[in-house]
């Protein structure tokens, strides 16, 4: 590549914002899913192996959901210039997007496959019975993480 094709720094903001948010979004998935492990009749039924194995499990999920969720969002309303181009649209698009996909999977795997269980601590939001956290995990993290990222990635 010679200077003139080689790619700058500018261009390159959407790979570095890319990379900054799965590394953020999947430090904040993981501290979250711990601290909400007690909402979950899992911490008290479960082993010390089988509990660790959850978090892992659910953290690399949300991660997969808010990765999906980003690029389902760049495919509808980014710019080539993102994320100094649309970053509001995608940004919007990606936590509907993923909340979306939280609200059912948690609806799917609470009530009808009955893979998991919240304890009786865990508020419930109405129409669907979805826990109060993970709503509150998808409306906070993605956009948190999507924020930070902007700003490592240089696309501020």
């Amino acid at each position: 590549m010679t200077a003139r094709t080689r790619p700058g720094r500018a261009d390159l903001a959407w790979l570095r914002t890319l990379r900054a948010y799965l590394a953020v979004l999947v430090a904040l998935m993981l501290a979250w899913e711990v601290a909400q492990l007690p909402l979950y009749t899992l911490w008290r039924e479960r082993t010390a192996g089988e509990i660790a194995w959850a978090v892992i499990h659910c953290t690399a999920g949300d991660a997969i959901i808010g990765m999906s969720s980003l690029g389902a969002a760049l495919l509808l309303a980014g710019a080539p210039e993102w994320p100094r181009a649309r970053f509001g649209p995608v940004l919007l698009l990606t936590l509907g997007i993923g909340l979306a996909v939280t609200v059912y999977l948690e609806w799917l795997n609470v009530e009808v496959k009955r893979a998991w269980a919240y304890a009786e601590a865990m508020p419930r939001l109405p129409p669907f019975g979805t826990g109060l956290t993970p709503f509150l995990q998808w409306v906070l993290l993605p956009p948190a993480a999507l924020l930070v990222a902007r700003w490592r990635g240089g696309g501020a």
